[in-house]
């Protein structure tokens, strides 16, 4: 049984209170949840599934608006970040968690487009052929009081030789539309992956153990 008592939250059950937590009880255990509220700054359903497969659900999302062009010889690594802090302020809402990730693939120097076209995805896939690349994964995490916490994350795939007619088949699928690097790891894309080094869900587009490290480390349980 929870009581409100003055600014506190009191347990019957654990004979305990705590001033930014609720206690939530079932047959089995106990847990705390935060009474801040947590928003995803996120037009991405891939990032609000990878989300709940970690029993996280936000109390809202909203899709940012942002010009996520490249600036003149600017690196992979202040990309993703500036992309991230430029989604969580597009996005924030005072006295909230509000969480904004950004994810690029880059091979070499060049950072390569989301593929919205058959065209551009064959590119894409033709450059990533039977080479290893980088996908950069940046998080940006708002917190209720506006300060603002960073985590950048690497991972290294490597491709396969892809032949024509399988760049072919893939391209039937769809899958490429809209993805970075034009291909979505965690569809048919899987079986052109040699060797994966570094978080597979940063692939997918949300690195879920920074993720959780980072929301859990500055007060937001669930």
């Amino acid at each position: 049984m929870l009581i409100q008592l003055g600014g506190f939250l009191l347990s019957f059950a654990s004979y305990t209170y705590e001033p930014n937590t609720a206690t939530r009880i079932n047959s089995n255990f106990m847990t705390q949840v935060s009474t801040f509220q947590l928003i995803l700054a996120s037009s991405s359903i891939r990032r609000l599934h990878l989300l709940a497969q970690i029993g996280i659900t936000p109390d809202s999302i909203v899709s940012p608006n942002i010009d996520e062009s490249v600036t003149q010889n600017e690196n992979p690594r202040e990309y993703v970040k500036r992309m991230a802090s430029a989604k969580a302020d597009a996005a924030k809402q005072s006295g909230k968690y509000l969480l904004a990730a950004d994810t690029a693939v880059v091979c070499g120097t060049r950072i390569l487009p989301k593929a919205e076209t058959e065209d551009a995805a064959v590119d894409c896939l033709s450059l990533l052929s039977g080479r290893r690349h980088k996908v950069f994964g940046s998080i940006c995490l708002l917190l209720p009081n506006g300060e603002r916490r960073m985590r950048l994350v690497e991972t290294i795939v490597s491709f396969k030789r892809l032949t024509e007619s399988e760049i072919k088949s893939y391209l039937s699928s769809s899958e490429w539309d809209g993805k970075a690097g034009g291909y979505a790891i965690q569809g048919r894309a899987a079986s052109f992956v040699k060797h994966i080094s570094g978080s597979y869900s940063n692939v997918v587009g949300l690195p879920l153990y920074n993720v959780s490290q980072l929301l859990r480390g500055n007060g937001y349980l669930w």
